[in-house]
């Protein structure tokens, strides 16, 4: 298991490095992409990024839950969650079987 996380800011230094534009204009960008896939989610569409996966929105109906503690009932609201379903090239990427999807110069 990784000992890191990647952060936004991990993600906007390697558009700076690759692309080469500046560092808030990368931050920007990252923001905006991360935005735009909030905003499709909240809408109720799926996400999907070739040679990554599916972001989808499911509904998830009100049921019954127990307190751990006490054994009491307790009613679950019903909710909207997210769901992620890698793609199979994803899945063969980190398992190490083929090379990334759009390899680097």
């Amino acid at each position: 298991m990784a000992d890191r996380n990647i952060t936004r800011t991990d993600l906007a230094e390697v558009v700076y490095q690759e692309v080469r534009l500046l560092r808030a204009e990368a931050a920007g960008l990252i923001g905006q992409v991360i935005e735009e896939i909030c905003a499709t989610l909240e809408a109720g569409e799926d996400v999907k990024l070739s040679s990554f996966g599916v972001f989808t929105v499911r509904q998830k109906g009100q049921r019954v839950g127990r307190n751990p503690k006490t054994r009491a009932a307790v009613p679950i609201e019903p909710r909207r969650v997210v769901t992620f379903h890698a793609s199979n090239i994803l899945k063969a990427y980190v398992n190490g079987h083929k090379s990334p999807a759009q390899p680097r110069d």
